[in-house]
């Protein structure tokens, strides 16, 4: 498998679901403005969408959007426990929370990186993501990860998107139990292999 990605943007997260799934995989990173690869490959006729990520399973093979390559890896290696089986409820509750991190948190920060958008709209954006946040701060204060079971690839992505903050100017200390969430996932050594691969950590 390859995985086409840019350092610290959402394919992160697949990239660390990969390392906890302990999946043999190659990194290709791609550039974001000539939407060429570090190979030279034009990423356009990889992904005609131009972003990251895409999976390539095998040549001519490509699977897009974070949320589904993340759990074609789980279900690759189930006794990982990446994600419940698939037809059980809990399966369903996971992919409840996958939509919430990609409609209310990730797509919440997307705008905030415009340049173009008006001061007054960005601090309507981030008191929203401040709603969210204190749904996931009430969630948290009852259990350490997403799910009762323990880390799954929601973990994954919403620690990715959450670790944006800083770069639009949210502070995560006003959400303690998020706060720590986060530290404790940074711990987990697949998630420091993924961001000293991606040059983010040494």
């Amino acid at each position: 498998m390859k995985l086409y990605y840019m350092p610290g943007v959402c394919s992160q997260a697949p990239h660390i679901v990969l390392r906890e799934a302990d999946i043999n995989f190659t990194l290709e990173k791609v550039d974001g403005k000539t939407k060429k690869t570090e190979t030279g490959a034009d990423y356009l006729a990889i992904n005609p969408l131009g972003y990251v990520p895409a999976l390539e399973i095998e040549p001519g093979l490509v699977l897009t959007e974070g949320v589904a390559i993340m759990q074609y890896i789980a279900d690759k290696r189930p006794n990982a426990k990446l994600a419940p089986a698939n037809g059980t409820l809990e399966r369903y509750q996971l992919q409840s929370w996958l939509n919430f991190v990609t409609s209310e948190i990730h797509k919440g920060y997307s705008p905030l990186f415009n340049a173009e958008m008006p001061a007054e709209a960005k601090t309507i954006l981030r008191n929203k993501l401040g709603q969210r946040f204190d749904y996931l701060e009430q969630h948290l204060a009852k259990q350490d990860y997403i799910m009762p079971s323990g880390f799954t690839i929601a973990d994954a992505y919403l620690f990715v998107v959450t670790g944006w903050s800083g770069l639009v100017g949210i502070d995560l200390a006003k959400w303690p139990k998020l706060a720590a969430y986060r530290l404790r996932i940074a711990e987990r050594p697949a998630v420091k292999a993924a961001l000293v691969a991606e040059g983010l950590l040494k």
